[in-house]
């Protein structure tokens, strides 16, 4: 068996977890990309740019230089918006991200205005008592009319809630409630901050073993995965294999788990790269990482998103088990330490 440099666990979770404190919801991760930012900066051999779309972009220079590869995931998350001011001052939300709105009914959240207040808040139906409501409360549907955010501010109209400086168009991120329990992750949006963790880690593991990767490595961590143009721009033209680092989806009727890295190779976009695919397997076999091989009908990566963009590259699709994924997700730490394995095994070879 070939052996690779050891993996900090504790620093894989560190990065972790201050990201997903980190809000970031699609069209305003600017914060979490700038995290990403700072941390790479501990590693000076990375040449860090980002782009005009605001996507962080850091080059390694490799042993070889002639075919470049690209790692990329993704910092934004699913959120909403402010649609409207009601009548009695909550607010109507428009969903950024595919997820059922039944996913964050409860929850806390912030509502960030454009004058650069946090207006704390909580996602409820329009009918949430059930000592006021009855069986309303069961029967609702759960839509765009019917859930609404509960201001924790002194608001019962329209003016009063644009005297807190919310307008339409506000952001608003979902708390993502951390909690580490038995080696498990639960949280919301592992998709993708775990992933771009055990990048991160990848790149210190490797380095503090005093190697380099086999070819150029280009890291893309980008902001608008959740709406479907991540990672659509923002590689160099010489690029020729790119693997995207996102969540595995847990459920029945899949074998991923939340104890294994996995390989997609078939979701909505179709078929991924076969022989990238077959390096991948190849690899993980060699190194024994833990792997599953999995398919996800209702899911799309950035990888497709820089096919459909006109990428001429090898494209696969690797990441760690997320159980319940767009909702209240959990992973375990044998997940996120297989997946940076499986990246720093592809990196130096």
């Amino acid at each position: 068996m070939k052996k690779l440099p050891p993996i900090s666990s504790d620093y894989l979770i560190e990065v972790l977890v201050e990201l997903l404190n980190t809000p970031s919801p699609t069209g305003f991760a600017a914060e979490a990309v700038n995290l990403v930012a700072k941390t790479m900066e501990d590693f000076p051999f990375l040449s860090i740019l980002k782009t005009r779309k605001g996507a962080l972009v850091a080059t390694w220079e490799g042993t070889s230089t002639d075919s470049p590869r690209g790692v990329t995931a993704h910092t934004d998350t699913l959120g909403a918006m402010v649609k409207e001011i009601k009548p009695n001052g909550r607010l109507k939300m428009t969903r950024i991200g595919g997820f059922a709105w039944n996913t964050v009914e409860g929850e806390g959240c912030i509502v960030f205005s454009s004058k650069g207040e946090k207006i704390r808040g909580s996602i409820l139906l329009t009918k949430a008592s059930g000592h006021v409501h009855g069986s309303q409360v069961n029967e609702l549907k759960r839509d765009d009319d019917n859930l609404e955010i509960r201001l924790d501010a002194r608001t019962e109209n329209v003016e009063q809630t644009k005297e807190l400086g919310i307008q339409v168009g506000d952001f608003v991120a979902f708390d993502p409630r951390v909690e580490m329990v038995n080696g498990f992750v639960r949280s919301r949006h592992l998709d993708d901050k775990a992933c771009v963790a055990c990048i991160c880690t990848a790149i210190k593991s490797i380095h503090e073993a005093g190697l380099k990767p086999s070819q150029t490595a280009v890291f893309h961590i980008s902001n608008y995965e959740e709406v479907g143009h991540g990672a659509a721009s923002g590689f160099p033209a010489n690029l020729t294999e790119l693997v995207t680092v996102d969540m595995a989806a847990v459920g029945e009727g899949q074998t991923s788990d939340e104890f294994h890295a996995t390989l997609c190779v078939k979701d909505s976009g179709g078929p991924y790269h076969h022989g990238l695919n077959q390096k991948l397997r190849q690899l993980a076999e060699e190194y024994q990482v833990p792997y599953k091989v999995d398919i996800y009908p209702y899911y799309g990566s950035d990888g497709e998103a820089y096919w459909r963009a006109g990428g001429d590259v090898a494209v696969a699709l690797i990441g760690p088990g997320v159980d319940a994924s767009h909702n209240y997700e959990r992973t375990h730490t044998e997940a996120l330490v297989a997946t940076t394995q499986w990246l720093i095994a592809y990196l130096l070879n």
